[in-house]
């Protein structure tokens, strides 16, 4: 499979420079370059990408309402997002999870980093380790619920009960490795359970599984 990438970057040295590390892999292939945030909306309608690799900082609408813009519910084949910047905050990190984005990285990481995350989003993927799920959710989970709020049952009901019990242990940061010892399943069962998870709950991969079930009340920080 050939990953068809958009870039979204205002600086053109950068940007320039992203089209020919992508260009150069063999199963990467660069469909387009967006220098704002309108451009960036305009071109993911008209060209399709898989991949949008995205910089936070655009003029027009920023990187992560251009995410939230391009990821929407009801918008058709939406594109995997790989938010790249040069600002490492976790309010930065959370924003753009929320709004849709597939995985963070920081315009510091290597090359070979930053290509594989290309790869990583595009199949499906999320690319925040689980102790990074866990520092951000942890940080973040009052925001997203407030503590006295109840878990809301019926935003789940469509999940099977060991279902339910792989989004918790998501929430918690686990791994699919970590899920299957701690339930005493196997890897791949485990990998069958967040696939339909995520088929059952329309939603794109683990971390927005991460983030729905603490805007729900499914899990608590200290789960």
């Amino acid at each position: 499979m050939t990953i068809r990438l958009l870039i979204c970057e205002d600086h053109e040295l950068v940007r320039t420079g992203y089209v020919t590390v992508f260009d150069a892999q063999p199963d990467m292939e660069v469909v387009g370059e967006a220098a704002d945030g309108t451009a960036a909306v305009e071109a993911v309608a008209r060209l399709r990408p898989d991949v949008v690799v995205m910089d936070i900082h655009l003029p027009g609408p920023d990187g992560i309402e251009v995410t939230r813009r391009i990821t929407r519910p009801g918008v058709a084949r939406p594109p995997k997002v790989l938010v790249v910047t040069a600002f490492n905050t976790d309010e930065y990190v959370y924003e753009a999870l929320r709004a849709g984005a597939s995985g963070f990285l920081l315009k510091d990481s290597p090359l070979t980093e930053l290509v594989n995350g290309v790869r990583t989003v595009a199949h499906g993927e999320s690319l925040l380790a689980p102790a990074v799920t866990r520092r951000l959710i942890g940080r973040f989970a009052g925001r997203v619920r407030p503590a006295a709020a109840k878990p809301d049952d019926g935003a789940v009901k469509v999940l099977a009960p060991q279902e339910r019990e792989v989004l918790r242990l998501l929430a918690r940061g686990l791994s699919n490795r970590e899920i299957a010892e701690e339930m005493g399943l196997g890897f791949e069962t485990v990998k069958s359970y967040v696939s339909r998870i995520l088929t059952k709950l329309e939603l794109r991969d683990r971390v927005q599984a991460v983030v729905f079930a603490y805007r729900v009340g499914f899990a608590g920080a200290d789960d």
